[in-house]
């Protein structure tokens, strides 16, 4: 019985290009995941979009001095580039200014509103005599009043991970032109987290088994150290107004309404197809799992406060029977971070990898390959460039892509261009071994990517390659065809049929390459469908959204029957070989920006 899996990401904030780090830690893993569980015929939902309300972009767009919305649709329109480059298969990616998201998020404001869960509440806050406004909390740094970093931001310090409010800083100022803001009273609406304390606290320690120790440890801690109630509006201009009377210069807070998205984008996504209620099969199935894949950082928005605001709606938008509720998350298998040559990464040092540019320089599997080799799954993990040609080097080219070559290429040029017949003499233990132990790979890295151990399940493939160069080197049909060319057409047809089975297993980390391959063998179609952007209209506006077809996929999660006498294609190589003294000159690069 197929399983619906709804796979959400972090939705990335339109202010700037993605780094290195945003794909291994948010965006890679969660593809890797869908793409399997695709295979497997699970019924996947994948969504997200960008962030187009945070004050990061206000930010940014008062310094380059254009629209906070020309701002955000310029990286909105490039983060759809970047995906479809690095393979990102999305059924939507769209973004939070849409009329769909406006109205969700109203509802969602007015459901937990009457349900109690909302409080008003004057309190001070910073306001910049320099500037006449109040200030957003990513418009004030200052010192962290729990580890004394001196770059904190009004909402979280990046040094500890804590949540804060403004008023807790040490020594405030305006990150505009640095001058000291006072304090003035306005009122706002808040959650009640103390309210949902217990529900939360009973919600997390269900998951217990199945989260990575870091991610329920850490949101378990944070719960016990006592909720407070966090402001969900603010004072600014730019973003989803207050659906009440007497608010029109207030907007929802971000972190309130951006994780609203994977709720919104799933009813975008069913209202595109064509089938409107579908989006329930994900968020109203109780036995659908529902997956969030983020960065550290954020762990509390999405193990705490998104299951507070789908408690606090009551659990029932836009659902007639009562005793139908909002799935919670199932999983959130947050990463760490990823370092890049021994130092942070630092977009205000410029001392990041973007990855526009290096899809430029380098094709998109091998930067799969490598940022999943090295994905910070429970520690911070370091990208180095000497690293990720030896690699590329070691491993996809010398492993993997010199076996399919060997491979494929005498199978090509001595057998006709077809797989070849198993010989009178059958298969030996040799050729049983090796079917047998491939072939049971589907259950064990199948097993590893179910359990989100990414990392793991890629390791498990290369060791079943290696295994299958072992199993080539030991026979040596190139050598066989002088004494015995029906035995070295039977090693080459268990050769390709291992190749044929290696290629669906690598295919959630290497589609772009695998896709090749299955070409190469001699088969038709796509493996996992089509990518592609399409603009929607809605009634006062339009948007561009990255959407994806899986109707026609024919790639599944099971040992194949290659034929015997199937014609092949002529191959051509997976990898490029990348020259060493290529490092030097991508650190002189970095040096140099």
């Amino acid at each position: 019985m197929p399983e619906n899996i709804l796979v959400c990401t972090a939705w990335p904030y339109a202010n700037g290009d993605l780094h290195i780090g945003h794909l291994a830690g948010a965006y890679l893993p969660p593809d890797i995941f869908a793409r399997y569980h695709r295979l497997k015929g699970n019924n996947v939902l994948m969504v997200s979009g960008s962030d187009s309300h945070g004050t990061p972009i206000t930010i940014r767009a008062d310094a380059e001095g254009i629209s906070p919305r020309e701002l955000f649709e310029r990286y909105h329109l490039r983060f759809l580039e970047t995906f479809q480059q690095i393979g990102v298969s999305y059924d939507l990616f769209t973004h939070t200014d849409t009329e769909n998201h406006y109205r969700v998020a109203q509802d969602i404001f007015t459901a937990c509103l009457n349900n109690g869960y909302l409080y008003r509440k004057t309190e001070q806050q910073f306001f910049s005599e320099t500037e006449g406004r109040f200030l957003p909390d990513r418009y004030i740094e200052g010192t962290c009043p729990h580890c004394g970093y001196d770059g904190a931001r009004g909402d979280q310090c990046d040094n500890c991970k804590k949540l804060l409010e403004p008023t807790d800083l040490i020594n405030p100022r305006s990150k505009t032109d640095g001058s000291t803001p006072v304090l003035r009273e306005t009122e706002h609406f808040y959650l009640d987290l103390p309210k949902l304390s217990d529900q939360i606290l009973a919600y997390l320690s269900e998951n217990k088994e199945h989260w990575r120790p870091q991610v329920i440890n850490f949101s378990l801690q944070y719960v016990k150290d006592g909720l407070k109630g966090r402001p969900i509006t603010r004072d600014i201009d730019w973003g989803i107004p207050i659906p009440l009377e007497g608010y029109p210069e207030k907007r929802l807070y971000v972190w309130f309404e951006a994780v609203i998205g994977y709720f919104s984008a799933s009813i975008e996504w069913a209202r595109n197809q064509g089938r409107p209620e579908q989006w329930k099969d994900w968020w109203y199935d109780p036995a659908a799992k529902t997956y969030y894949f983020i960065g550290k950082d954020n762990i509390p928005f999405h193990t705490v406060i998104w299951p507070a605001e789908l408690i606090a709606t009551g659990r029932r938008l836009y659902e007639d029977d009562p005793a139908k509720q909002l799935n919670l998350p199932y999983d959130v298998p947050a990463n760490e971070y990823l370092n890049m040559e021994g130092k942070k990464l630092s977009t205000s040092r410029n001392w990041a990898i973007w990855a526009p540019d290096l899809l430029e320089r380098y094709d998109p599997d091998p930067i799969r390959f490598y940022l999943t080799v090295i994905a910070p799954e429970t520690r911070d993990t370091d990208f180095t460039f000497e690293d990720f040609i030896r690699r590329n080097n070691d491993e996809l080219v010398a492993a993997w892509g010199n076996l399919v070559n060997r491979v494929l290429g005498f199978a090509y040029k001595r057998f006709d261009g077809k797989v070849p017949p198993i010989g009178p003499a059958g298969l030996d233990e040799a050729d049983r071994q090796i079917l047998a132990e491939v072939e049971a790979g589907f259950e064990t890295v199948g097993d590893l990517l179910a359990a989100v151990r990414l990392k793991a399940a890629l390791e498990e493939v290369m060791r079943l390659t290696r295994a299958a160069n072992v199993y080539l080197d030991g026979k040596a049909p190139w050598h066989q065809i002088k004494e015995d060319p029906a035995a070295a057409g039977t090693s080459i047809y268990v050769a390709l049929r291992v190749i044929d089975n290696l290629k669906i297993l690598f295919a959630p980390f290497l589609p772009f390459t695998c896709q090749k391959l299955h070409e190469y063998l001699g088969y038709d179609g796509q493996l996992f469908g089509r990518q592609y952007t399409q603009t929607f209209t809605e009634t006062e506006r339009t948007h561009v959204a990255l959407c994806y077809d899986h109707s026609q996929a024919v790639g599944r999660w099971e040992p194949g029957r290659l034929p015997e006498g199937q014609p092949l294609r002529k191959p051509a190589p997976l990898f490029k070989k990348l020259e060493p003294e290529l490092a030097e000159q991508e650190i002189a690069r970095l040096l140099e920006a």
